[in-house]
């Protein structure tokens, strides 16, 4: 979890030393930005196969057909031209043209992005819900047989690959198992031929089991940070202040305790949020998802270099920027971190 560091005084948000916080984070974002591009460049490129030769399909090709592909996708410059090349267009916001969509690889992106933002965010939404609920009152009723259960729960389903419990789903809920019938598509987005409310209906249909996958290997991260930081304020001063003063136990909790053991799980849930776009691979992957994960795989399988590229710089940028706000946020959420 980022915790922020390196600040002596903390002044308020428009206080000269929280400025100067905010330029070092801010560089040091763009540095991590700078090297995720030079490695996205030459990462893929230790791929084995020739993706001129995978898109022809099989088919007999000239020579000179090979080279004029190789030409057209500018394969045939040395290397270190190939990388300032691709350098100087990604920093203008051109990251190429797709090898075998023949489109710009940003199109693809804004193509793909409000089906990976559907699924990522309505599991976002449930998992952070689930784990703070859980794991607050997990936390308030410590030791005991709901404390063991839900804790032991999260451990295991955090544990658990997401592809494969994905592929259980599957195969138990769409396909069917013994007496469970196939209650749900194998995949996709669609069934087609739906429109209004029918289509909504149909997508919220196909999104049931993508979601319970990312639900259920997400939300136990956030339910054991919950629960460790209400632990902490468990035996504060505050808290035995507001029972002697007769106020009844659930509002001690909900008023006093909970509110400052958010902090943590805030920033928390920053980072969570660019994890689960950039982790949506396997997920979207398995569940034939039209999204930016299942693109990724299908320009992988060629290698589509340039649209590899640009999702990789994507994802990672999804990382950086979540734990970049989450640096910034958590001073203004406790002023203790400036003064220390």
């Amino acid at each position: 979890m980022p915790v922020p560091d390196g600040v002596t005084e903390r002044k308020g948000p428009g206080g000269s030393t929280y400025l100067r916080y905010v330029a070092v984070k801010a560089g040091g974002a763009v540095v991590s930005l700078l090297a995720v591009l030079v490695t996205g460049f030459f990462l893929f490129r230790l791929i084995p196969g020739d993706p001129v030769k995978t898109m022809t399909g099989g088919r007999p090709v000239s020579a000179q057909q090979l080279a004029e592909y190789r030409r057209e996708f500018g394969l045939d410059l040395p290397l270190w031209e190939q990388f300032t090349d691709y350098c100087g267009k990604a920093l203008s916001g051109d990251l190429g043209t797709s090898y075998q969509f023949r489109t710009p690889v940003i199109d693809k992106i804004t193509e793909a992005l409000p089906n990976t933002l559907l699924l990522t965010g309505t599991a976002f939404v449930l998992y952070t819900a689930l784990g703070l609920v859980l794991g607050t009152r997990a936390a308030w009723r410590r030791g005991r047989f709901a404390d063991r259960f839900h804790t032991g729960l999260a451990l295991t389903l955090y544990s658990v690959p997401s592809f494969w419990l994905g592929l259980l789903l599957i195969i138990v809920f769409a396909v069917g198992a013994g007496p469970v019938p196939g209650l749900f598509p194998t995949g996709g987005m669609e069934s087609g031929g739906e429109h209004g409310l029918a289509y909504a209906v149909d997508v919220a249909h196909h999104l049931v089991l993508p979601v319970i996958t990312l639900v259920a290997v997400e939300y136990g991260q956030t339910l054991l940070v919950a629960r460790s930081a209400l632990l902490e304020e468990m035996d504060s001063d505050y808290l035995t202040t507001a029972r002697a003063k007769g106020l009844r136990d659930d509002l001690v909790r909900r008023r006093h305790a909970v509110p400052n053991a958010l902090l943590p799980t805030v920033t928390l849930l920053f980072v969570n949020l660019g994890r689960t776009v950039a982790g949506v691979i396997l997920v979207e992957t398995v569940f034939s998802w039209p999204g930016l994960g299942g693109l990724f795989y299908q320009a992988l399988s060629v290698p589509d270099l340039p649209l590899v590229q640009g999702l990789f710089l994507f994802f990672a940028s999804a990382v950086i920027v979540m734990n970049t706000l989450a640096d910034l946020v958590y001073p203004l959420l406790d002023p203790r971190v400036g003064r220390t």
